[in-house]
């Protein structure tokens, strides 16, 4: 469309994926470990994490999250490639192994960006009401990410007074 939305098939749906085609709780961690937010946990940790993290297909021009929607999941991308839209002239294309919605898990707030299924798409999707059920299954896990968010604040703080500085 011309006034940069988007026009994409809002009736696409993300389809859970049958056992048989899932992927298996070891690659499931190993996927979550490369992911910052899950980056400090033990194994025992991911391990909790990937049992939680449900394996879904979309197929392509699914809207999988929409600016402005309230942000209730977290998704990886296991195959294929998606669209962030942040505005009609700022766009990026999502691999696997990229992820988007992670804050949510904490927050909940409001999605900032529209981001829609290029190809279809194979994803790892965790639920706010699991992550925070599995805070009272594992409890030392919120300790965890709060020293985890905590470093990446600060790195982005230092990277932020890096860029001030004058040459």
């Amino acid at each position: 469309m011309m006034d940069g939305s988007i026009a994409y098939d809002d009736r696409a749906l993300l389809e859970p994926v049958r056992s048989a085609a899932g992927i298996r709780q070891d690659e499931k961690m190993e996927r979550l470990e490369a992911v910052p937010l899950f980056g400090g946990c033990t194994r025992r940790q991911l391990r909790a994490v990937a049992r939680i993290a449900e394996i879904f297909d979309a197929p392509a021009g699914t809207i999988l999250i929409r600016a402005g929607d309230p942000g209730e999941e977290f998704f990886l991308i296991v195959e294929g490639t998606a669209r962030v839209h942040v505005s009609a002239r700022k766009r990026l294309r999502l691999r696997p192994g990229d992820f988007f919605g992670e804050m949510s898990l904490l927050d909940g707030e409001p999605r900032s960006a529209t981001v829609v299924a290029e190809s279809a798409l194979r994803l790892l999707v965790i639920r706010r009401r699991d992550f925070t059920a599995l805070f009272e299954k594992v409890p030392d896990m919120a300790r965890t990410l709060m020293a985890t968010l905590s470093r990446r604040v600060r790195q982005a703080e230092r990277a932020l007074d890096t860029s001030r500085r004058p040459r």
